[in-house]
């Protein structure tokens, strides 16, 4: 980042008021009665109602378009464990493109836990005042037992982000790419450098997605993991494949597909090299990608290469999914977001992408056309048209496996937040 880049950054977050995120007033306060319906004496009845019926909650309260963006501030971005307060400005950004695409209002809320069990227990005890709940920057291996955790014990979505909002925009990417190399997913061949959160999510998601568990081979920091070794915890260990290979330069060989969630330069052009005809790289490392697009684009022409950066084609983009899967499961009051319902996502990104681009979208990114092919392979975040596809697809899908609670919504499909309702 450079130095007029860092100025700016601190600026935007300082002035003209400190922070992203302000709470507003839905309701008229300008009369004594306006404050008497808002407070007390009013306020004691929708107390009564929801008493009567919890359920009632999201009909008098905020509840149901609210969620909780909630860190321990152990794994913040790249930047590692800063603790929680660090963490603040990562949370209020996230609630700003949950409001900013998708009309959800947002608590950002920084825990200082002394253990992943304290953390469990203190978001369980406030996790009936909002309608869902966003996991984020939480380290591996502790934010899979958190996740699923809170999953058991709360009866609204929680969903850790850098684990499945990555593997959704990942998927549909990767789905995509597969097609037009003419490869079929049931046969690729595919190497995963990284083994944290979001690796361990997009290979269980691309297994959902049809890829074969068989033919996955993922590394970690003492090289690809396998059946002979002694040193995996549950997690990796679901992906330990009978194999001879044992460093990334053995399992390169021949694949279709290598996937990136490590660090900066780790995969080299000789290795790109040996690589299946017509390959696919997604290097996900950010702002760093394990291989400079330059570099792979020049030593391979058959590539089809995305990455996490904004300024080149394919971005690997979690905005992509979150704001919109949440819109979805907050609009039919789903209890969880399930796999039916991660699916769905990564198959309406999938389907978006191969719709004619509107006009307005292509100027908004200085460019007259975007068209279905190696450069365009998943969505640009800032197309609308995610709001349309994607919350409807995950709701029916909410509906049609059973965790919905309230009936698909007449509004849908969602034209602009103007429909939200």
């Amino acid at each position: 980042m450079s130095q007029d880049l860092k100025e700016a950054a601190l600026e935007y977050h300082a002035k003209p008021r400190p922070g992203k995120l302000s709470v507003e007033i839905t309701k008229p306060t300008q009369t004594s009665r306006d404050l008497s319906l808002a407070y007390s004496p009013g306020v004691a009845e929708p107390v009564r109602e929801i008493a009567k019926d919890p359920e009632n909650a999201y009909k008098y309260t905020g509840k149901g378009n609210l969620v909780a963006v909630i860190s321990d501030g152990t794994a913040i971005l790249g930047l590692g464990n800063l603790g929680p307060l660090a963490s603040k400005p990562v949370m209020e950004g996230k609630g700003v493109l949950f409001k900013r695409f998708a009309g959800i209002d947002v608590f950002d809320i920084e825990v200082n836990s002394e253990s992943p069990q304290a953390f469990i227990e203190t978001v369980e005890r406030i996790a009936d005042t909002f309608g869902g709940i966003n996991l984020e920057d939480i380290k591996a291996p502790e934010c899979f037992e958190i996740e699923r955790a809170l999953i058991e014990k709360c009866s609204i979505p929680i969903f850790h982000d850098d684990q499945h909002g990555t593997a959704i925009v990942t998927a549909a990417g990767m789905l995509n790419a597969l097609e037009l190399q003419g490869k079929k997913i049931e046969d690729a061949r595919v190497v995963c450098l990284g083994a944290g959160a979001a690796a361990i999510a997009c290979m269980k998601l691309l297994v959902s997605c049809g890829i074969r568990s068989e033919n996955i081979f993922m590394l970690d920091r003492k090289g690809v993991i396998h059946a002979g070794r002694d040193d995996l915890n549950q997690y990796k260990a679901m992906f330990a494949n009978e194999t001879d290979a044992r460093t990334l330069d053995d399992a390169i060989e021949g694949a279709d597909v290598f996937l990136g969630l490590s660090g900066p330069d780790l995969f080299t052009v000789e290795q790109l090299m040996k690589m299946a005809p017509k390959p696919i790289v997604f290097a996900c490392s950010n702002p760093d990608p394990e291989i400079q697009p330059e570099l792979a684009l020049a030593a391979r022409d058959d590539l089809i290469m995305a990455t996490g950066r904004s300024d080149y084609p394919n971005q690997v983009n979690n905005v992509l999914g979150f704001p919109f899967i949440f819109r979805g499961a907050l609009d039919v009051r789903a209890s969880t977001i399930n796999e039916e319902m991660k699916v769905a996502a990564v198959k309406a990104i999938c389907d978006l992408a191969k719709q004619p681009v509107p006009k307005e979208i292509c100027e908004a990114y200085g460019v007259d056309s975007f068209e279905f092919g190696p450069q365009y392979i998943i969505p640009k975040p800032m197309d609308v048209r995610l709001l349309e596809f994607v919350p409807a697809a995950v709701a029916q899908a909410a509906v049609d496996s059973g965790v919905a609670r309230f009936p698909y919504p007449a509004h849908y499909p969602l034209k602009s937040l103007d429909d939200i309702k």
